[in-house]
C-alpha cells in the first residue's frame, strides 16, 4: 500500500468524508511523530480493528509550556511515513502550525472544563498543556471523524481526559486506550527517548524497575509509604531527579488510600529530558 501524505485541512476533511460515504470504518491514531513500535502497536491494532487506518503526524505547538523543548522534539517525517506504509496506513496527515491554527487560536488559550483532571500531575506541572492537547484533538476529530481512535496509556492522563472531551463534546468516537510498549530493559518507548545519550538510557531503565519493584511492597506498606519509597529510590540514582510521583485513582485521578483501582504515575528527568512512566498496582 502507498500511503499518502496530507498537508492541508481541506484534503484530508475530504478524504475521510468519502470513506465515511463509503460505508469505510476509520481507526484514527494522533501523533507527534518521532514515532516508534508504541505508535506501531496502535497503528496496528486500528489497521485490524478498522476498514482503514489514518495516523496525524503533527508537533502541536499549543501543548508545549516550553518553546525550546517544542524546537527540540524529534521531527521525522520521512522516517515516519515510510514506517506507516508497511504499517498498511492509507492516510498521513501532517499539517504545518499555520495550516492547523489561526494566529488567534496559537496567541489564546483554549479554554476546556476538565473537571479537575487538569489539576494533578502532568496538568499541576505543565500549565496550559491540556488545553493544547485538547484544543488540537478536538480538531483533528472534527476533520477525521473517525470510527475509533486509539491513544497509549503511557501517557495516562492524557487518555483520561480524551474521554472526558469525546464525552462532553459529544464525539460518536470510541476511545481506546492500549498498553505501554517497552524495550526489552523495560524502559517505556517515547520519542524524548531518541534525547538520550547511550549513557542516559542506561540509567533511565531504573525508572520502570523501581515502579515494577514497588508493586512487591503494597501487602506490606500503604499508599503513602509506597509512594515516598518510589522517590526516594528513584532519586538515589545519579542522572535521575523525580518531578512528581504520585499514587492516584484510575478513573478519577485524584489522589487515593486504597490500592484497589490505583495507579502510580512518575515524571522523571534523566538528564535534560523529561520521561514519564506508570504502574498500575491491581
Amino acid at each position: 500500500m502507498n500511503t499518502q501524505i496530507i498537508e492541508t485541512k481541506a484534503a484530508f476533511k475530504a478524504i475521510t468524508d468519502q470513506l465515511r460515504h463509503d460505508g469505510k470504518s476509520i481507526g484514527f491514531v494522533p501523533t507527534m511523530g518521532a514515532l516508534h513500535d508504541g505508535h506501531c502497536s496502535l497503528v496496528r491494532r486500528a489497521v485490524k480493528e478498522n476498514d482503514v487506518c489514518v495516523v496525524s503526524v503533527f508537533c502541536n505547538p499549543t501543548q508545549f509550556n516550553n518553546a525550546e523543548d517544542f524546537e527540540k522534539y524529534p521531527r521525522t517525517i520521512e522516517r515516519d511515513a515510510a514506517l506507516l506504509e508497511k504499517e498498511g496506513v492509507a492516510f498521513v496527515f501532517n499539517p504545518s502550525p499555520e495550516e492547523m491554527y489561526t494566529a488567534d487560536e496559537m496567541n489564546h488559550r483554549f479554554e476546556f472544563d476538565f473537571g479537575g483532571l487538569d489539576k494533578v500531575m502532568e496538568g499541576k506541572y505543565r500549565p496550559g498543556h491540556f488545553n493544547g492537547v485538547v484544543q488540537v484533538v478536538s480538531k483533528l476529530f472534527d476533520l477525521a471523524q473517525p470510527t475509533r481512535a486509539y491513544f497509549g496509556e503511557k501517557d495516562f492522563q492524557q487518555l483520561a481526559i480524551i474521554r472526558r472531551m469525546a464525552k462532553l463534546m459529544n464525539y460518536d468516537i470510541e476511545i481506546i486506550g492500549c498498553p505501554i510498549v517497552r524495550e526489552a530493559s523495560g524502559l517505556a518507548l517515547s520519542s524524548r527517548n531518541e534525547r538520550l545519550s547511550a549513557e542516559e538510557k542506561r540509567t533511565a531503565i531504573n525508572i520502570s524497575h523501581i515502579l515494577f519493584e514497588s508493586r512487591q511492597l503494597t501487602a506490606m506498606q500503604n499508599v503513602s509509604e509506597v509512594q515516598h519509597w518510589v522517590i526516594e529510590q528513584i532519586n538515589l540514582v545519579p542522572g535521575l531527579t523525580v518531578e512528581y510521583y504520585q499514587i492516584v485513582d484510575q478513573d478519577t485521578l485524584q489522589p487515593t488510600d486504597k490500592w484497589d483501582n490505583a495507579i502510580g504515575c512518575v515524571t522523571v528527568y534523566c538528564g535534560p529530558v523529561r520521561l514519564i512512566d506508570n504502574v498500575k498496582y491491581n
